[in-house]
């Protein structure tokens, strides 16, 4: 059991870093690099990159959910300590509670980002670069892609506070 939970834990750590650096990439990298080229050129090639991270990103959330609740149910937390009020009450269980509640932040961000907001963005950037609509487009998605950076990392501290502690 123990190795599988290593396994487990090295495929969650795996899984978490691909997202977050994509995300990292693609908002410290790609998009500055991008506004410095020509805004047609620039929405397809976003839009292509951001159509094939959003599928790896997908895959990375299946499997951090995964690998997620089968690392909590080795570390010894069942469904039923999240209706016992002293675990919640816990360093680790208030912890793990506030992980998973911004998990699930970062699914409906996520989801309106990849696939309202940004094809909605690089659809009327396609059409034409210097309209309101695509400045407005642009800045909505982005908005989205920033505060979904933020999270991920918040995530990342969370995780590192459940196995650590809390400050």
């Amino acid at each position: 059991m123990h190795t599988l939970y290593l396994v487990s834990v090295w495929l969650h750590i795996i899984a978490a870093t691909v997202w977050v650096g994509g995300m990292l990439f693609l908002v410290l990298v790609v998009v500055p690099w991008l506004r410095k080229g020509g805004r047609v050129d620039a929405a397809v090639f976003l839009r292509e990159t951001g159509d094939r991270f959003r599928n790896v990103a997908w895959v990375c959330f299946l499997i951090v959910l995964v690998t997620g609740t089968f690392n909590l149910w080795v570390r010894g937390v069942r469904l039923g300590d999240f209706t016992r009020s002293e675990w919640l009450a816990s360093s680790t269980g208030h912890t793990v509670l506030t992980k998973l509640s911004v998990f699930v932040v970062v699914l409906i961000v996520s989801a309106v980002h990849d696939f309202v907001m940004g094809p909605r963005a690089t659809d009327a950037i396609a059409k034409n670069p210097r309209s309101p609509e695509a400045q407005s487009a642009r800045r909505k998605a982005s908005l989205f892609a920033r505060v979904n950076v933020l999270l991920a990392l918040t995530l990342v501290a969370l995780g590192v506070m459940i196995v650590r502690g809390s400050p």
